[in-house]
């Protein structure tokens, strides 16, 4: 298959362009930075929510939009400017909550609605977000009153469950009025109803005018693969989940060996050709 010139790079962050030290190397940036001078779009889509993702963006070079919250939200990561959500309504994160406290005694929730967020008492914090425990901003309460303007993700945490009977009994619950995945912590992900990477990238797309033949996107958990699909063009990382292995039209070096920047360098050579 012959695919057009391309014009955007759509990048997951951990496990991905991030090294397993959470930073990206100087190797990257200076292929991100030849990408955009290029004049390609370089965007960031990830899982994470907007307050995680700003210093990301700047380490990297990166000045422009941003897909967060497996595509919840549209970020501006110049002006901190929330542009757009998607919530799971109140009604139907409280069903899930409920139906979850009965299957599931010892279930914990944490939200991020848009730029807010918070956590039940009972919610371990993850080791990788440790100024959770004391930020001052971070709510504390039942999930039910978190949930009260609804969420752009509502976050599910089982500590005796494992990550996939966590899944299966999310997914069990949760029937057609959410979107359900995970991006590799031991918790599930909960969006409104139809909202993933990809939903998120086809709209800027739109608006962009840019088809997805012209769309190159890397990743490496199952939330990826939504947008791995509609990319023209997709690409996994050695580490990547066995499940986006299979799915990606090919395979890069891991993201502690540049994985990303192996690929944008060999495009440059061909002037951002597949």
């Amino acid at each position: 298959m012959s695919f057009a010139m391309l014009r955007l790079i759509a990048c997951d962050l951990d496990g991905t362009l991030l090294a397993s030290t959470g930073t990206v190397s100087e190797r990257t940036r200076v292929a991100l930075r030849a990408a955009e001078a290029h004049g390609l779009h370089v965007l960031i889509v990830t899982a994470r929510p907007p307050r995680r993702v700003r210093a990301i963006a700047e380490a990297c070079g990166l000045a422009g939009l941003a897909i967060c919250s497996n595509g919840s939200v549209m970020y501006d990561c110049s002006s901190g400017q929330l542009l757009r959500e998607q919530r799971l309504a109140m009604d139907f994160a409280h069903t899930l909550i409920a139906r979850l406290r009965a299957a599931a005694p010892g279930v914990a929730f944490a939200i991020e609605a848009g730029a807010q967020y918070g956590c039940e008492p009972t919610y371990a914090i993850l080791s990788e977000h440790p100024h959770d425990r004391s930020d001052p901003n971070m709510r504390r309460g039942d999930a039910l009153e978190l949930c009260r303007d609804g969420v752009t993700k509502l976050i599910v945490q089982h500590t005796d469950r494992s990550l996939e009977q966590l899944l299966q009994l999310t997914l069990a619950h949760a029937g057609t009025f959410a979107t359900v995945t995970h991006s590799g912590s031991n918790i599930i992900e909960v969006a409104a109803a139809g909202v993933t990477k990809a939903f998120a990238l086809e709209q800027l797309c739109a608006e962009l005018r840019v088809n997805a033949t012209q769309v190159i996107a890397f990743g490496d958990m199952p939330n990826d693969l939504p947008m791995l699909t509609w990319a023209g063009h997709s690409v996994a990382v050695a580490n990547a989940h066995p499940s986006v292995l299979a799915a990606a039209s090919e395979r890069t070096s891991s993201n502690d060996e540049d994985g990303v920047a192996v690929v944008l360098e060999r495009l440059a050579q061909r002037g951002y050709s597949v």
